[in-house]
C-alpha cells in the first residue's frame, strides 16, 4: 500500500451555537493513505457524521486544518470547494439519490459531465467502464426507478467513481440494505481498495462491516478514542 497521504485532518474542532456553544468535535486528528479502506464508527451523536461533512468540505465552520492531496481547504470559496468535491471526492450515501427519470448510464455520467474535463463521448465510455467494473453494465439502459435497492447502491458507487476521485466518502452506505446486499457493497469497496488502489472512508453503525475494513476509527463524545 502506498504511503501517500490523500487526506489529513489536523486538530479539527467544531462547536454548535444554540444559543450557547456546545463542543461537537474535540481536537480530531487523522490521516488517510492511498488505497486504505477505513471505517469510522461509534454511537449515534458521537460526531462521526459531523466529521464526515467537514472532511468532505461540505461544512466549513470548524477550527483546525483539512488537507486533501496535500492542499489546504481552509479559506477557499464555496465555488473552489465545489470543484474539489466534484473532482476529488466520490460520495455514497445511505440514500442513493439517483434521478428516476434517467437511465443508469445517464445517472453515472452526471458528475463527469458536470466536471467538464472530458468530451461527452469519453464520459459515456468512462461510465460504461465503471459499470463493467461493478458487473452491472447490463443495467446501463434501465431507468433508475426500475432497479432494486442493492442495484441502486451499486449504481451510486459507479457514479462516485466516474471522476477518478482521490477518496470515496460514504455515510451509512449499507443502512438501507439487507445482509446479502450489504455484503455485496462491502466486497465492492474491498476490491476497489485492494485491486484498484481506491481510498475509501466509511461512516457506519454496522460493526461487522467496520471490523472487516483495513482500519477502524472509533469515536465517542466528539473524540477519537481508538
Amino acid at each position: 500500500m502506498s504511503e501517500l497521504e490523500v487526506l489529513k485532518a489536523d486538530h479539527i474542532m467544531k462547536n454548535f451555537h444554540d444559543p450557547v456553544s456546545v463542543p461537537i468535535l474535540k481536537d480530531i486528528s487523522l490521516s488517510v493513505r492511498k488505497g486504505e479502506f477505513i471505517s469510522i464508527t461509534g454511537k449515534s451523536g458521537c460526531g462521526k457524521s459531523t466529521l464526515l461533512y467537514i472532511l468532505s468540505t461540505m461544512d466549513t465552520d470548524y477550527e483546525g486544518d483539512l488537507l486533501i492531496d496535500n492542499e489546504k481547504m481552509r479559506g477557499r470559496t464555496e465555488k473552489q470547494l465545489a470543484k474539489v468535491r466534484n473532482a476529488r471526492i466520490g460520495f455514497v450515501f445511505q440514500f442513493h439519490y439517483l434521478l428516476n427519470e434517467f437511465t443508469v448510464l445517464e445517472n453515472v455520467m452526471l458528475p463527469g459531465l458536470k466536471l467538464n474535463a472530458f468530451p461527452e463521448e469519453e464520459v459515456r465510455q468512462r461510465a460504461m467502464d465503471r459499470l463493467q467494473t461493478l458487473d452491472i453494465h447490463s443495467l446501463a439502459d434501465k431507468k433508475a426507478n426500475r432497479l432494486s435497492g442493492g442495484e441502486k447502491q451499486r449504481v451510486a458507487i459507479a457514479r462516485a467513481l466516474i471522476n477518478d476521485p482521490s477518496i470515496i466518502m460514504c455515510d451509512e452506505p449499507t443502512g438501507n440494505l439487507d445482509k446479502t446486499n450489504s455484503l455485496i457493497v462491502f466486497d465492492i469497496f474491498k476490491e476497489l481498495a485492494e485491486k484498484h488502489g481506491q481510498t475509501i472512508l466509511v461512516v457506519t453503525h454496522d460493526l461487522e462491516f467496520a471490523s472487516n475494513t483495513h482500519r477502524v476509527i472509533v469515536m465517542e463524545d466528539g473524540k477519537i478514542i481508538r
